[in-house]
């Protein structure tokens, strides 16, 4: 149990000295903020969202291409 903990502080401390894994580790922040802000814009209900918005304009033109002849 000793040789698991002496690792894994070993591991933490080569982890707190890597630069390269702070910008991995930003990219994977943005992607997830990238990733709710998707989600949030295409679920819901209402016009609010991306989808109603989509909803709305193409009610809007099928709407006005039935009265065409």
């Amino acid at each position: 149990m000793l040789r698991y903990y002496v690792e894994t502080t070993e591991a933490l401390k080569r982890l707190r000295t890597d630069t390269d894994g702070v910008v991995s580790l930003e990219y994977v922040i943005v992607g997830a903020c990238v990733c709710a802000v998707v989600l949030l814009l295409f679920t819901g209900t209402g016009s609010n969202t991306l989808s109603g918005a989509l909803n709305t304009g193409f009610e809007k033109i099928a709407s006005t291409m039935s009265g065409l002849p």
